[in-house]
């Protein structure tokens, strides 16, 4: 009787971790936000029994491969909100298992430790954003050939898999999918299994807890083999599925995962059980509330909008023009003179019936606006002219915020907002971003006991909606309501959380979409002020707004 011959070996694991950044181990949330943001991690991987010979009757005969550990270490960096490259190399750090003979072929399992293929990958994402309920991400994943044909992790040929993904939340549901061809250059058959190349697949399913810091849910993934090394004999096409049970929670900037699951068909490569641990640092995006753009020279267009941002003008449809002073009333100094009379257009001046002197400043006036030094208040800066003589000639009060009411005498100088009576209030919107909050100055008033809003409301729930359709980049709010401690505490919770529904409510009849908004109501569980006193409890019964997801970002045109 001949001797057998040894078969050489291929990459085995089924097992390919997602790019570092992804909440899930085998699937991808698609996480392609920021410029320059990069991700490390390591994820650790256990198989037992991934390749198993079974004699005539389908009864296990030797476990090649009993024992199957890697580490995988991998890093990513996302480009322009759009763009990531990754890379991963597993290293096999536990490989031992029994020796067979598979068609007169001797088979034996090298144990020790080595390396696998080094895998190389770019994705680009095509629609949709992170955390919105559809995005799609099209990629390649190149395996280079650094492992061991007689550990069993590498096929010796490189690999190729280009891919499409698609992942979204919805409320607390999460989903992730992908299917993609794995073209394998190494298609020599293994025994009476078809070898070569691969249409892989694998879905995700999830929910969200701990305000989305934890997800929980199972992951299954596969492959089956389109193409064999074409031999003549009958090949058995097999389809190796498995599913894992786990779940990842992010602390800050760091995410760590557990998972298990078995091996549901008995292909090649499907282990009886795989267990999976993570650990990566992963940068939060970091959220910045824009408040609104400024308006540096007051005249009502905002700077990004200016083309003269420095010099007050006029509203255009040309935005080289727009904001600027109109061309046949162009007075640079602001000294009443036209430029294209004035002898000196840039110096603050009087008219003069010399053309040579006509907008020029009097002898004695040091500050060039227009009144002599001897009535000057402020001979040595720019003013204006005025019936008090202790202010004559001084610069007027700046109004930072071009609302009409000076900063000494603005509550909120630098957010252009109405005259109010309460000098706390003056100048001041009815509704304003502070942090990631919706600060509202007057109260959100309904019938006493009831969720009815009174008509007095409308004017700050206005103020509310103003903001949210001018930044739809806000992408949610929690409206809360509290309650003060008077009464049951079970009908306070009930009557604060019907009065949330009902501003949520407010909103939604407005034109907000209701996915934007969420409502909670706490009834007297979160005092601001004491309870022991009328005005303590006023303050106590109160709706507040929450930015939840997304930030105040002015958009551009």
């Amino acid at each position: 009787m001949a001797a057998a011959q040894q078969a050489e070996g291929f990459a085995l694991n089924r097992f390919q971790p997602s790019e570092r950044g992804s909440e899930w181990f085998s699937e991808d949330t698609l996480d392609l936000r920021g410029h320059m943001r990069f991700a490390l991690g390591a994820v650790g991987d256990y198989a037992y029994k991934p390749l198993v010979l079974y004699d005539a009757d389908g009864d296990e005969a030797s476990a090649i491969v009993q024992h199957q550990m890697f580490v995988h270490l991998g890093g990513s960096l996302v480009l322009w909100d759009r763009l990531r490259l990754a890379v991963s190399m597993p290293v096999t750090v536990w490989n031992s298992g029994d020796t067979g003979v598979l068609d007169g072929n001797f088979i034996d399992g090298k144990e020790g430790g080595g390396v696998g293929d080094l895998r190389l990958a770019a994705d680009v994402r095509l629609v949709g954003e992170y955390g919105g309920p559809f995005t799609l991400a099209f990629g390649t994943q190149v395996h280079v050939p650094t492992g061991d044909r007689a550990a069993y992790t590498s096929d010796g040929k490189a690999r190729i898999t280009p891919r499409l993904a698609a992942a979204g939340d919805v409320g607390p549901f999460a989903y992730a999918a992908r299917a993609s061809f794995n073209y394998r250059a190494q298609n020599e058959n293994f025994g009476r299994d078809a070898f070569g190349s691969e249409l892989l697949f694998g879905a995700a399913a999830g929910l969200r807890f701990a305000d989305k810091k934890l997800l929980i849910g199972p992951e299954l993934y596969g492959s089956t083999v389109l193409s064999d090394g074409g031999d003549g004999a009958f090949k058995r096409r097999t389809t190796p599925v498995e599913v894992l049970f786990g779940g990842h929670y992010t602390a800050g900037d760091v995410r760590f995962g557990l998972g298990a699951g078995p091996g549901i068909t008995r292909g090649t490569g499907s282990p009886k059980v795989r267990v999976l641990a993570s650990l990566e640092y992963w940068p939060e995006v970091k959220t910045e509330v824009v408040v609104g753009p400024k308006d540096t020279d007051g005249d009502g267009i905002y700077d990004p909008d200016d083309a003269c941002v420095e010099v007050p003008g006029i509203a255009t449809e040309d935005p080289k023009t727009h904001g600027c002073p109109a061309p046949t009333e162009k007075d640079r100094d602001g000294d009443g003179i036209l430029d294209e009379v004035d002898a000196c257009p840039d110096v603050k001046g009087v008219a003069n019936e010399d053309p040579a002197k006509h907008g020029c400043p009097p002898p004695g006036d040091r500050d060039g606006d227009g009144i002599v030094d001897e009535e000057d208040a402020c001979p040595d800066e720019k003013g204006v002219a005025t019936d008090d003589p202790k202010t004559n000639g001084c610069p007027p009060p700046k109004d930072t915020d071009g609302d009409g009411i000076i900063d000494p005498e603005d509550a909120c100088p630098d957010q252009a907002g109405p005259p109010s009576e309460d000098p706390k209030k003056h100048g001041c919107p009815k509704a304003k971003i502070v942090g990631t909050k919706i600060e509202i100055l007057e109260r959100v008033e309904f019938d006493t006991n009831k969720a009815t809003i009174r008509k007095e409301s409308d004017p700050v729930l206005n103020a509310v909606l103003d903001i949210l359709k001018r930044y739809p980049s806000i992408k949610k709010i929690s409206v809360e309501g509290h309650t003060d401690n008077r009464g049951g505490a079970g009908y306070n919770t009930a009557l604060s959380r019907r009065r949330a529904a009902s501003v949520v409510k407010w909103l939604t009849d407005n034109g907000i979409a209701k996915e934007r908004l969420t409502s909670k109501g706490f009834g007297p569980t979160k005092p601001i002020d004491s309870n022991d006193t009328a005005e303590g409890r006023q303050n106590n019964r109160r709706v507040e707004f929450h930015i939840t997801e997304g930030e105040a970002r002015a958009e551009t045109k």
